[in-house]
């Protein structure tokens, strides 16, 4: 638990506050009764009582959650503030969220260790109990102030929707208190709400991020304008480690408003006062690259050296019997490869942060995903420590993974453009969308081959699965804790942790990062974005062999599973029979995976015209994601999962011709459209578990849901994604 000191603030605010309203009024005429008037205006809304690292409460009763995690729209900020709340017994209408700055003394994630971010669906597993603690501590401070002010025991003292409570009739809101419970120690201990006494936790509150982003009073990065500030937009390689020979910049000079062109390790930068010059400037950029070293590989060529490797076992992730030699001596072996495809995060806001470097101090605008590791890189460009890297974390429009770069690129190519121009005037670096798909990072390409046989029964007696793809990890801060044994446990998740009961299985791993020069790193979900797939349509042929259906046959494997069971089967329950159609192919199909601790199972409807256009017509959608914070926020991240993944499933993909990117934004890679999205319910497990993530986990299980539909309706087997025209062929 992280604590700050019990100081009160009053007596400095006032020492201080006028110097700073003559700054922030320029050209003001004071008088000292304007000034009083103008300081006292402050003070009503100054904060009094900061407990701890994450609760603030002000003389006019606004009770500020400072959240360690970011906000990129997966409701954060709403369940962080409901953890408080509740111990505090706020009134949801007097909370309102802050973002943390870079600190991980104070704001690491629990998961992790010592570092600062927001990643692997962890905000709100790793931050139940001390949110709680946050607010169970503050809730007990006001209630001591209110008792020595009262009189009375403070176990006399009742607190309901932010309002302290004595029977002799005494009533005060938490500002009343503010300040007097600012100079109380701070308990070592306290006691948490019995779950029977929640008020909030479990019920649907409003989203705290809502009304500010309908409003447009939601600050995000590409809403940051500083004095004196300058925009940077950079010419990337038109291949992956291609680099700079020379430049002319002349035609560059000449557009009106650009100010300077520099060489950055990435390219070369054109800075002008907004982005638009900016980047007619870098249009009228001329290059010279030298692709001497640079990857020039086609996307045909990568899968044709993964579909070599992948028939060579490669190294173990998880070994139980003797599945090699079961498969060995077997007469009969079912064998499946499957192809994924890059991805792109196709994020709304692309990337973008704002870097200054003056007197020492770095300091950041941005939607931080990673703050440590940003905080190192940005010190290691400046020679700095990273102390001295100051972190504003702001609204990121969508990230699915993007802004948590493990190399910090676009925040340390700003840094280099600060470095560059040697100057202290603060840089925003803007990415255009073009930029992103064409010179981003991806999800990594990955080939599976599967080996099987089947016992007398129907039931796999020895599984073999191998994996050929990139790792994510290596080169990155995270090997040492992610990588063993020349094992990225990103690359296998999913695949080493199958549930299914299999006497004999074997998964392994070739790692291709000194083949293939893609940069590369996690897409929401990571590893179980390609491995549910692989082992959920491969179960579905198992089970189509055995002749058995295929809820059936994943129970009969999972008898040891409770939790897998238990999706399973209410999905099954929920989905009811099929509605049949006249003159169309009908499918229903099934998976049910678990990442990072939460359990989903999905269930898909589909019907394919005359024409064999595919549409999804529904999703069940079932999740066990422990205590539910805030079924609503839940709901919604099982929806946004399902869109998501659906148009991965039915177009993403990022191809290269000769080491060149081809898709350059949405028109060749597509996002899902409003009416594309088939009917979602779904369905939440009562449970009484401690709480895990929900940002990721709806994802993995909808696309073999998908294949195994279609396999239901037309026999096809969907071995490569996307989808795409598949149908038609």
């Amino acid at each position: 638990m992280n604590h700050l000191q019990n100081v009160s603030r009053r007596g400095f605010l006032k020492a201080g506050l006028g110097l700073t309203i003559a700054i922030m009024i320029p050209g003001c005429t004071k008088s000292p009764d304007s000034e009083t008037a103008a300081i006292d205006a402050v003070m009503e809304n100054a904060i009094l009582f900061e407990p701890n690292a994450f609760v603030r409460i002000g003389a006019d009763n606004t009770v500020t959650v400072i959240a360690k995690h970011l906000e990129m729209g997966q409701g954060t900020y709403t369940g962080l503030a409901t953890l408080i709340a509740e111990e505090l017994d706020a009134d949801w209408a007097q909370v309102k969220v802050e973002g943390a700055p870079g600190d991980a003394k104070r704001y690491n994630n629990l998961a992790w260790g010592p570092y600062q971010g927001t990643g692997g669906s962890s905000a709100i597993a790793n931050s139940f109990e001390q949110m709680r603690h946050a607010g169970a501590t503050a809730r007990a401070m006001l209630v001591q102030a209110a008792a020595t002010a009262w009189h009375v025991p403070a176990s006399e003292i009742t607190v309901k929707a932010g309002v302290l409570s004595h029977a002799s009739g005494k009533e005060a809101n938490f500002g009343a208190f503010a300040e007097a419970a600012s100079t109380l120690a701070v308990p070592e201990t306290v006691t948490l709400k019995d779950p029977k006494d929640f008020t909030l936790i479990g019920k649907v509150a409003p989203r705290k991020d809502s009304k500010a982003k309908t409003n447009g009073s939601a600050i995000f990065t590409q809403d940051i304008q500083l004095d004196n500030m300058l925009v940077a937009v950079v010419a990337h390689p038109p291949t992956f480690g291609a680099t700079v020979i020379s430049f002319d910049d002349k035609d560059a000079r000449a557009v009106k408003g650009v100010v300077n062109v520099v060489k950055i390790p990435s390219g070369v930068a054109v800075l002008a006062s907004n982005y638009w010059t900016a980047k007619k400037g870098r249009d009228a950029l001329k290059v010279e690259w030298d692709e001497s070293k640079a990857f020039k590989k086609s996307t045909d060529a990568i899968i044709a050296d993964y579909k070599v490797l992948v028939t060579k076992p490669g190294n173990v992730a998880r070994k139980d019997g003797d599945a090699l030699g079961v498969l060995g001596k077997s007469k009969k072996v079912v064998s499946h490869a499957y192809v994924f495809p890059f991805l792109a995060h196709a994020a709304m806001e692309p990337m973008n942060c704002v870097v200054q470097l003056k007197d020492g101090i770095c300091e950041v605008w941005n939607g931080n995903q990673l703050h440590s590791i940003d905080q190192y890189a940005l010190s290691a460009v400046f020679g700095i420590k990273p102390e001295a890297v100051k972190i504003n974390t702001l609204y990121a429009g969508g990230s699915f993974g993007r802004r948590g770069n493990p190399q910090s690129d676009y925040i340390v190519e700003a840094a280099h453009v600060v470095k560059a121009v040697n100057s202290q005037q603060p840089i925003k670096l803007v990415w255009s969308r073009e930029d992103d798909m064409q010179a981003g990072h991806y999800r990594p390409m990955y080939v599976h081959k599967m080996n099987a046989t089947l016992d007398e029964q129907g039931f796999p007696s020895a599984w073999h699965h191998t994996i050929v793809g990139q790792s994510i990890a290596k080169g990155t801060a995270f090997e040492g804790q992610m990588v063993k044994d020349g094992v990225d446990s990103t690359s296998v998740e999913g695949a080493s942790n199958l549930p299914y009961q299999i006497a004999n299985l074997q998964v392994d791993l070739h790692t291709t990062n000194d083949s293939v020069a893609v940069p590369i790193q996690w897409w929401r979900s990571v590893g179980s974005t390609h491995t549910a797939y692989a082992a959920e349509v491969f179960i579905d042929q198992l089970a189509k062999i055995a002749q058995q259906d295929p809820i059936a046959y994943r129970l009969a494997m999972l008898k040891d599973k409770p939790r897998h069971a238990g999706v399973l089967r209410l999905a099954a329950d929920k989905a009811n029979a099929l509605a049949k159609k006249e003159g169309v192919r009908q499918g229903r199909g099934v998976a049910v995976h678990e990442s990072f601790n939460t359990f989903v199972a999905q269930i898909v409807d589909i019907t394919i015209d005359a024409e064999n256009n595919l549409i999804v017509d529904r999703v069940v959608c079932t999740v066990d994601c422990g205590i539910a914070v805030n079924p609503d926020v839940i709901k919604a991240q099982m929806e946004g999962s399902i869109g998501y993944a659906l148009a991965a499933a039915l177009t993403g993909e990022i191809t290269l011709k000769d080491g060149v990117v081809e898709q350059s934004n949405f028109d060749g890679y597509p996002v899902l459209r409003i009416a594309e999205m088939p009917t979602v319910e779904v369905h939440i497990v009562p449970s009484a578990e401690s709480p895990t993530g929900v940002g990721e986990p709806g994802v993995p299980p909808l696309a073999p849901a998908l294949a195994n539909a279609i396999f239901a309706a037309t026999g096809k087997h969907i071995t490569q994604l996307p989808i795409g025209d598949q149908l038609s062929a």
